[in-house]
C-alpha cells in the first residue's frame, strides 16, 4: 500500500527564507504540515556574501519548519536566483535504437543528453534541461514520443543554467545545517508552478516574480518556459528609495511599503492607484488632497505627501519594468504572448504596480495568487509565497521521477566541474 511522502523545500531569498514541509499523499494532493519564515541574512541579490549568517538564518527558518511538523528533516530542494542565471533553446537528435523502430525511454533520453552538448562557460552549471516538444521523422509537434514509431527523433529543450560557484555556496549552506540538498530549482520556474494555469503557459505568458533582491522573469509557450532570466533588482531597491527620498529609516520604510499594499490595507482587491490610498481623500473644498495617513503605524510622522510617494514608488518601477520590457524583446517572442503578464513575489501587490506594468507594457497584467496546496497555509498564501510552495509542487514531481542517485550524480558532477574551474586559475 503506497504510503504519504515527505518534502521539503527551503526558498531562500534575498528578503526572506521560508522553510516548507509538506505530506504528499499517493494521489499526489500536497498538504502543509509546517512552515516557518525568517528575515534573510547573509544573501544579498540571490547570491552567498556571509556564509556563516546564511547558515545562520536558514537553520533558524528549518527549525521553526521542523518543529511544527514535528519531523526532522534530510533532504530538502532549495531555489536558486541572481543576475548568473540565464538559458537557451537548443536541439538534440539521435537514431532510434529499437530493431522495429520503437522509441522508447532510452532514446528520450540520449536525444535530450545531446541537446545538453552546448557551450557554456566553464564556471557555468547547468540546472534545468526543460524538454519543450520532439519531432519525429517529420512529424512535428509531438508532446510523448515513448511507443511512436520511426527512424530519427529529435528534441527541442529550454536549458537554464547558472553560476556553479553562487550554487556551490547555496549548497554548502544547507549542507551546514545538516540537510542534504536534493535538487536546485530556478525561481521563476518554481513561482509557475504555484500561479500560472496550463492555458497561460501555452498560449505565451510572461512570468514576474518581484522578490526582494531579485526580479525573475520567465516566459513560457506551448506548455514549456521558452526564455528565463534573473535581474538584480527587487522589492528592497524600493524601500531603500522611500528611505532616502522619505529621510527615514529602511525599518520605517518597510512599514510605509507595506502600508501602501493590498496587505497593508483592508482596501478592495481591484484598487490599483495610489490614489486610492488611506487617508483624507477630500479637503475642505472637495479637491484631493496630498496627505496619506499612516498613523497607525506608529511612526513620528503621522501622514505622507501622495505625490512624493507616488513619484518616487513610480519612477523604481519604471526602471524594473523597462527592464522586463528589454528581456521580453530579447526573447524575440514580444507581441507575440497574448496570455500577458503574471506579476507575483513579495512586492507584486504595491499600488500602483499592475497600473504600471499595464501602460508600459501594453498587456493584460493580473497578481499571480499561489494555489494547488492545502493545509497550513493561512499566512502563507500571498504573493510572496508563490516560490516557496511552487517549490513544493515543482520537487513532488521530481522526487517522484528521479532516483536519489541520479540526484546526487547532479551535484557530484557541479563539485568536480567547480573543482575544476578553481583548479584552472591557479598557477
Amino acid at each position: 500500500m503506497a504510503r504519504d511522502r515527505i518534502i521539503t523545500g527551503i526558498d531562500i531569498g534575498s528578503a526572506k527564507i521560508c522553510t516548507i514541509i509538506s505530506q504528499i499523499s499517493p494521489e499526489g494532493k500536497i498538504s502543509v504540515i509546517g512552515v516557518s519564515t525568517v528575515i534573510s541574512k547573509g544573501i544579498k541579490k540571490g547570491v552567498v556574501v556571509d556564509i556563516d549568517e546564511a547558515v545562520e538564518a536558514i537553520a533558524a527558518s528549518l527549525e521553526g519548519a521542523e518543529r511544527m511538523a514535528g519531523y526532522a528533516v534530510s533532504g530538502a530542494f532549495i531555489t536558486v536566483d541572481g543576475s548568473h542565471i540565464t538559458s537557451l533553446n537548443s536541439k538534440g537528435v539521435v537514431a532510434v535504437s529499437h530493431q522495429e523502430g520503437e522509441i522508447t525511454e532510452s532514446d528520450v533520453r540520449r536525444a535530450t543528453e545531446a541537446a545538453q552538448a552546448i557551450s557554456i562557460p566553464s564556471n557555468q552549471e547547468i540546472i534545468h534541461v526543460i524538454p519543450r516538444g520532439f519531432s519525429v521523422d517529420s512529424q512535428e509537434g509531438v508532446k510523448d514520443p515513448i511507443g511512436m514509431s520511426g527512424i530519427r527523433l529529435e528534441v527541442e529543450t529550454n536549458i537554464i543554467y547558472g553560476s556553479a560557484m553562487v550554487m556551490r555556496n547555496l549548497v554548502k549552506c544547507v549542507e551546514r545545517v545538516g540537510v542534504d540538498v536534493q535538487d536546485l530549482i530556478y525561481g521563476g520556474l518554481a513561482s509557475s508552478e504555484s500561479v500560472l494555469n496550463d492555458t497561460e503557459k501555452e498560449l505565451g505568458t510572461v512570468l514576474v516574480d518581484l522578490g526582494g533582491g531579485t526580479t525573475d522573469v520567465a516566459i513560457f509557450l506551448s506548455g514549456s518556459p521558452v526564455y528565463a532570466s534573473a535581474l538584480p533588482i527587487g522589492g528592497q531597491n524600493i524601500t531603500n528609495d522611500l528611505a532616502i527620498g522619505l529621510r527615514i529609516s529602511l525599518e520605517e520604510a518597510e512599514k510605509i511599503k507595506i502600508k501602501l499594499s493590498r496587505r497593508g490595507s483592508d482596501l478592495p482587491v481591484h484598487s490599483r492607484s495610489l490614489n486610492e490610498l488611506p487617508g483624507p481623500v477630500e479637503d475642505s473644498g472637495g479637491r484631493l488632497s496630498d496627505e496619506i495617513d499612516i498613523s497607525d503605524l506608529g511612526l513620528e510622522m503621522k501622514t505622507l505627501s501622495r505625490k512624493l510617494t507616488n513619484d518616487i514608488i513610480r519612477a523604481r518601477l519604471v526602471e524594473i519594468i523597462s527592464l522586463v520590457a528589454l528581456e521580453i524583446k530579447k526573447s524575440g517572442l514580444a507581441g507575440k504572448l497574448p496570455g500577458g503578464l503574471v506579476l507575483t513575489g513579495g512586492s507584486a501587490e504595491i499600488y500602483g504596480a499592475i497600473e504600471a506594468f499595464k501602460t508600459i507594457l501594453k498587456m493584460p497584467v493580473r497578481v499571480g495568487y499561489p494555489g494547488g496546496v492545502t493545509g497550513l497555509i493561512e499566512e502563507i498564501g500571498g504573493p510572496a509565497y508563490s516560490a516557496s510552495l511552487g517549490l513544493i509542487t515543482f520537487g513532488s514531481r521530481l522526487s517522484n521521477s528521479n532516483s536519489s542517485g541520479a540526484v546526487k550524480g547532479k551535484f557530484n558532477n557541479l563539485t568536480k566541474k567547480f573543482t575544476a574551474w578553481v583548479q584552472s586559475l591557479l598557477p
